[in-house]
């Protein structure tokens, strides 16, 4: 059955003690204790019992603290017949203290009863159980009606504030739980995104690193089927081990570069194309400033790849760099005089262009590869 207002409970949030600090928890402890204990006094000595009248006084006062705290546990679980049943045992030790003698402690009974029915129950069980709490403190009360009237509504009023309060730091509970999860599954989000990042870095630079030792393997292995000189066999074996070598250098670059620790990127092209031999040249148009991370190492690695494929393909020919930093973009832009290349990944070709590509895209830019008017271009363009 659907819950409706007069049916539903208050949320195990609000029902739950509002969490406090520790001094704060202490001091509220203690005034309780302190209110209690005067309580108890006033009870005991007003009354004129002694021996077993004050002894079984006190196990009445036991037995309604127990099922006080019966009641606080069953409302947490939603359990509405106990509930109803410990509410009932209270009524009925507050009406035995009352025909003993025991008149406030059976006022304070019905009047808590009354509150806390209405703030821990749902309403249609709340509302019964404070009118008969609330009839039997009228019944034996001494103040006038208008007294006591005033002073049932008001207990009225205290409850559904209190379970309106209760409800107010449910719904706040429940928020900041949410919060928390939705929190947490961003960072893992960012997490696996980071680690995705981490792995296409890596890739890239493997690519690149395997790529140019193939090379310097593919031509030891033309020069051992000529019968060429040893030597020549030993400097093309020794420079793919220094590719190896050079990988792994770019690869621990690579995670310096995804914590921020980033050199300039004209200091990278100019060393990059000052170690690519040969005739190359770099070219930096454009205000000059900081990229964001990706964006710099997109270009990096196009740059890369760009003159490794110029040096697999066309040895020895002329290579310009350029990068020109655009109001809105970075472009990227490598050509060699070498000639076609045999290959245009702006729709398919090599993988490691084509990885470039990739990359370039998943930043919101593009890259074209393919032959242009005086041999093989390569342009990176992305948005920053």
């Amino acid at each position: 059955m659907t819950e409706s207002v007069w049916t539903r409970w208050p949320s195990r949030e609000a029902l739950l003690p509002e969490r406090v600090s520790r001094p704060r928890r202490l001091l509220t402890g203690a005034v309780r204790m302190v209110v209690f204990g005067m309580l108890l006094w006033g009870a005991f000595t007003s009354s004129r019992l002694h021996g077993w009248g004050s002894a079984a006084a006190a196990v009445g006062l036991v037995a309604a603290v127990c099922a006080a705290w019966a009641f606080f546990r069953t409302t947490l679980a939603h359990r509405l017949w106990p509930s109803l049943a410990l509410v009932v045992v209270l009524l009925a030790i507050a009406v035995a203290a009352r025909s003993v003698g025991f008149g406030v402690p059976a006022l304070v009974i019905w009047c808590g009863c009354a509150v806390v029915a209405l703030e821990r129950l749902p309403i249609a069980a709340a509302l019964p159980v404070a009118s008969v709490a609330l009839a039997c403190y009228a019944a034996v009360g001494d103040d006038a009606w208008l007294t006591t009237v005033a002073t049932a509504g008001g207990l009225v009023l205290a409850g559904y504030v209190l379970r309106l309060d209760a409800e107010a730091r449910g719904s706040a509970q429940r928020l900041l739980t949410q919060e928390r999860a939705a929190r947490a599954a961003e960072a893992e989000t960012a997490a696996l995104a980071e680690r995705a990042r981490i792995a296409r870095e890596i890739h890239d630079v493997l690519a690149h690193s395997l790529s140019a030792q193939m090379v310097h393997l593919e031509a030891a292995r033309l020069l051992i089927e000529r019968d060429a000189d040893r030597q020549q066999i030993l400097d093309r074996v020794v420079a793919a081990r220094g590719m190896a070598r050079d990988g792994l250098a770019e690869t621990r670059q690579a995670l310096s570069a995804l914590r921020g620790d980033l050199t300039p990127l004209e200091d990278f092209l100019a060393q990059l194309v000052k170690t690519a031999g040969g005739t190359a040249e770099v070219t930096i148009t454009g205000e000059r400033r900081p990229l964001p991370a990706e964006a710099s190492q997109a270009v990096r690695r196009v740059a890369q790849e760009a003159l490794t494929n110029a040096r697999r393909h066309a040895p020895g020919a002329g290579v310009r760099v350029r990068l020109d930093y655009a109001a809105h973009e970075v472009v990227l832009d490598v050509r060699d005089s070498g000639g076609p290349h045999g290959e245009d990944t702006g729709t398919g070709g090599g993988y490691g262009l084509l990885g470039m590509r990739e990359r370039a895209e998943l930043l919101g830019g593009s890259l074209r590869a393919g032959p242009g008017e005086e041999g093989f271009v390569v342009t990176l363009k992305v948005p920053v």
